[in-house]
C-alpha cells in the first residue's frame, strides 16, 4: 500500500497578501497533489471528505497517522497553523512546509526550510511548475527515506526527552473512515495472530496504509514467527521494524531474543546493553539481559543425548556465565518487585548455582525467596487465571515445596493453560533444565509427567520437514490462439512433477502449497497426495468463482473440476480462501484494486517462508514467458528467486 500524505492548506479562492485572489484548489490540483503522487504517496486533503459531520474528526486522525504532512503557509490561515501545531505536538517528524510568494516570513518558522513555488495571476506559474513539482517530489521522497534523521517539530526539538504518544491510545472514539478501516484490519490481524498464520500477517503488513500500522504488523508477524521458533525469519521482521523506527523498544527486545536463540550472543548482548542504558529502570530490559545470558550459559554446557545428571559437572564449570545470568534478573526484580518472571528466574538460577556447588549467600536467597512468594501471590490475586503467574508460582513450589504440593500446583497451571501448546512447551523447557542438572529429581519428574500428559492432549503445531511451493501453467482453453500447455502434454508434465518431488525426497512429513488451477497445480497436488505429502489449497477467489475462472475454462474442464474436488476431499485441511482470511482486495488508486492472483502469490510465498526459509522448495512448470496477465508463474518465480533461490524449473519449452 502507498504511504499516506495529508495536506494542510486553504480551500477554494482566498485573497493573497496583496489582495489579489489565489486559487488554492489549483495549487493543490496542479502542484501539491501531483508532486506527492509522483513520490508514491496517497494524498488526502480535509475538504475531500464529503460526508456530513465534523470535518475535524478526519483531520485529527490524519494529522496523527499520516506518514507525511505538507503545510501551505502562503497565507496566515488560522486553520493551517492550527493543523501544523497539532502535527508538531503529535509527531516529531514527517512535515514539509511549502509557500507561494509572501512579503514576510512568520517568526515561529522563520529558520525552517521551506519550498517556494511560483504563482501567476493566482495560479501555479506554468513556466516553473514542472521544476516546483520535481522539488516537492524530491523532498517528499527524502523525508520519507530519512524518517529518523532529524526532528522537524520544534516541540520535540526543544523538549528532547518528550516521547511521541502511542498512536493506538489516540484513535478517535468517533467512527470514521480511518477507524473503520483500521478496525477491520486489526481484527484480521488478531485472528491471524491467534491462528498462528504469519503468512496472513505478512500480506496484511504489506497492505498497511501508514507507517504506524506497518510497524505494528511487522512486530505482530515477528512475534508469531518467534512463537513458532522460526528465529531467522522472525529476526527479519524485527529488523524491518527497526529500519522504519530505530527506537522501537519491542522490536529491539525481540531482536535480542532472536539473536540469543540463534546463538549470536555477542550481538544479543550489544542490543540488551543499549536497552538497559536507554531504560535503566525497566524490568523488562534487565530481564531480557538475563534471558540472553541464561541462554548463553546453557549453550556452553548442554550436549545432545546427555542423560539426567550427566551435565552437572560441565554446568558447574561454567559458574562465571551463570553469575552473569543471575545478576540482570536480580536487577529486574529489584527495579520492580511485582515482576514475578524475573524474580523466579533469579531464584531458580541461584538455587541451581548452590546445587552445582557455587558460592552462594543463603541469607540473600531466603530474602529473594520471600520476595518471589509475595510477587507470585499478588499476581494471582490480580488474576487467578493468569497462566504465567500460575507457572511462576508452580516453579516456586518445585524449588522448595513437598512433592504433593508440586503436583497440586502444576495441575492448576496446566488447567490455566487451556491447552495452549506453546505456553505448556515453554514451561516444559524449564523442567528440562532442572532435569538435566538432576535438581530435585523426584519433584521435577512429577511436574514433567503432568506437563507432558497435558501437552499430548493439546494440539501441537504441525512442523513440516520441507515445504513445496508450486506455480505453473493452466491447461490451454480450447480457443487459446497460441498453445502453451496443450491437453495432450498432461502426461509429460505429470511425469516431470513426480520425478522432481522424488528427487527432493517428498514424503508424509512435508507440506505442499498451491492454488488448485487446472493443469500444473492439480497435477502437483495429485503427485503430492500419492506420496503422502500434506496438501493445502490456497485460493485467490471464492471457491465457486475460482473454479469458473481457473478450472473449467481448460480443455475437458469438467474432468479437471472433478479432479479438483477429489483432491479437496482427499486432503485433511479444507481450502483456505483469501478473501475470507485477508479481506477485500486493497485499493491501489482511485477506483483501482490489487490483482487477486498477485496477492495470492505473495500469500502463498509468505505462508511457505513462515515455516523457515531453509525449508522452502519452489517447483514451477513454466515456459519462461510473461503469461496472460498479472499474478502468473513469472511473478511467483521472481519473488522466490529474490528471497531464496531454491527453484526447480520445469521448462515446458524443453519438455514439449
Amino acid at each position: 500500500m502507498k504511504p499516506h500524505a495529508f495536506v494542510a492548506m486553504p480551500f477554494g479562492t482566498k485573497p493573497g497578501h496583496d489582495g489579489k485572489p489565489i486559487d488554492f484548489n489549483r495549487v493543490y490540483g496542479e502542484y501539491i497533489g501531483p508532486a506527492l503522487e509522483a513520490a508514491g504517496f496517497e494524498v488526502f486533503r480535509a475538504d475531500q471528505e464529503q460526508r456530513a459531520g465534523d470535518i475535524r474528526t478526519d483531520m485529527f486522525q490524519e494529522l496523527l497517522m499520516a506518514d507525511l504532512v505538507v503545510a501551505d503557509l502562503t497565507l496566515d490561515n488560522p486553520n493551517v497553523w492550527y493543523e501544523l501545531g497539532v502535527r508538531h505536538a503529535l509527531r516529531a517528524r514527517g512535515v514539509i512546509l511549502v509557500q507561494g510568494p509572501r512579503p514576510t516570513q512568520p517568526f515561529d518558522i522563520y529558520t525552517d526550510r521551506k519550498l517556494h513555488y511560483g504563482l501567476v495571476d493566482g495560479a501555479p506559474d506554468a513556466a516553473r511548475l514542472e521544476a516546483d513539482r520535481a522539488a516537492l517530489t524530491r523532498m517528499a521522497t527524502a523525508t520519507s527515506e530519512a524518517w529518523h534523521s532529524r526532528k522537524v517539530s520544534p516541540v520535540y526539538s526543544l523538549l528532547p526527552h518528550l516521547r511521541e504518544p502511542d498512536w493506538k491510545t489516540l484513535l478517535l472514539s468517533e467512527r470514521n473512515e480511518f477507524s473503520a478501516a483500521y478496525g477491520e484490519w486489526a481484527s484480521r490481524m488478531e485472528v491471524a495472530r491467534q491462528k498462528l498464520c504469519p503468512g496472513n500477517i505478512l500480506v496484511l503488513a504489506d497492505e498497511t496504509p501508514t507507517l504506524a500500522l506497518r510497524i505494528e504488523a511487522r512486530v505482530t508477524a515477528g512475534n508469531s514467527l518467534l512463537k513458532l521458533k522460526h528465529y531467522d525469519f522472525a529476526l527479519e521482521q524485527f529488523e524491518t521494524v527497526l529500519g522504519l523506527d530505530p527506537d522501537n523498544k519491542p522490536a529491539c527486545e525481540k531482536k535480542a531474543v532472536c539473536l540469543g536463540r540463534l546463538g549470536r550472543f555477542e550481538e544479543a548482548r550489544e542490543w540488551v546493553r543499549r536497552l538497559t542504558e536507554a531504560y535503566p529502570a525497566d524490568p523488562e530490559a534487565w530481564a531480557l539481559a538475563g534471558r540472553v545470558e541464561k541462554d548463553n550459559w546453557i549453550s556452553r554446557w548442554r550436549r545432545a543425548g546427555a542423560g539426567p545428571g550427566e551435565s552437572r559437572e560441565p554446568a558447574a564449570y561454567e559458574d562465571a556465565a551463570l553469575v552473569e545470568a543471575i545478576e540482570p534478573y536480580y536487577k529486574a526484580f529489584v527495579a520492580e518487585p511485582s515482576h514475578h518472571y524475573s524474580g523466579i528466574n533469579a531464584l531458580t538460577l541461584q538455587l541451581l548455582r548452590r546445587h552445582l556447588g557455587g558460592d552462594t549467600d543463603d541469607a540473600a536467597i531466603e530474602k529473594l525467596l520471600g520476595g518471589v512468594r509475595w510477587a507470585c501471590a499478588t499476581a494471582l490475586e490480580r488474576d487467578r487465571k493468569d497462566y504465567w503467574a500460575r507457572a511462576s508460582h508452580a516453579e516456586l513450589n518445585l524449588l522448595v515445596s513437598p512433592i504433593e504440593t508440586v503436583r497440586k500446583e502444576y495441575s492448576a497451571t496446566v488447567a490455566a493453560a487451556n491447552r495452549d501448546w506453546f505456553a505448556l512447551d515453554s514451561t516444559c523447557q524449564t523442567l528440562c533444565l532442572l532435569r538435566d542438572l538432576a535438581f530435585r529429581p523426584d519433584e521435577t519428574a512429577a511436574a514433567e509427567e503432568i506437563l507432558e500428559r497435558e501437552i499430548v492432549r493439546s494440539t501441537p503445531p504441525f512442523q513440516p520437514r520441507k515445504v513445496f511451493l508450486f506455480s505453473g501453467h493452466m491447461v490451454d482453453a480450447p480457443d487459446r490462439p497460441t498453445p502453451r500447455f496443450p491437453a495432450d502434454k498432461t502426461p509429460i508434465a505429470a511425469r516431470e512433477i513426480a520425478a522432481t518431488l522424488d528427487a527432493l525426497g517428498a514424503g508424509p512429513e512435508d507440506l505442499a502449497l498451491t492454488q488448485g488451477a487446472s493443469g500444473g497445480d492439480i497435477l502437483f497436488l495429485e503427485a503430492c497426495h500419492a506420496r503422502g505429502v500434506r496438501g493445502q489449497l490456497m485460493l485467490p477467489l471464492g471457491e465457486a468463482e475460482f473454479i469458473n475462472r481457473s478450472v473449467l475454462p481448460a480443455s475437458d474442464g469438467t474432468q479437471w473440476r472433478d479432479r479438483y474436488y477429489a483432491l479437496r476431499e482427499a486432503f485433511a485441511d479444507p481450502p483456505r480462501v483469501m478473501p475470507e482470511e485477508l479481506g477485500p482486495l486493497p485499493k491501489t488508486g482511485p477506483g483501482e484494486e490489487a490483482n487477486p492472483f498477485e496477492r495470492c502469490n505473495l500469500w502463498l510465498l509468505y505462508s511457505a517462508l513462515a515455516w523457515g526459509i531453509d525449508k522452502v522448495h519452489f517447483i514451477c512448470l513454466w515456459n519462461g514467458g510473461g503469461g496472460d496477465g498479472p499474478g502468473g508463474t513469472e511473478h511467483m518465480y521472481n519473488e522466490v528467486k529474490r528471497r531464496t533461490g531454491r527453484v526447480s524449473w520445469l521448462d515446458t519449452r524443453r519438455l514439449w
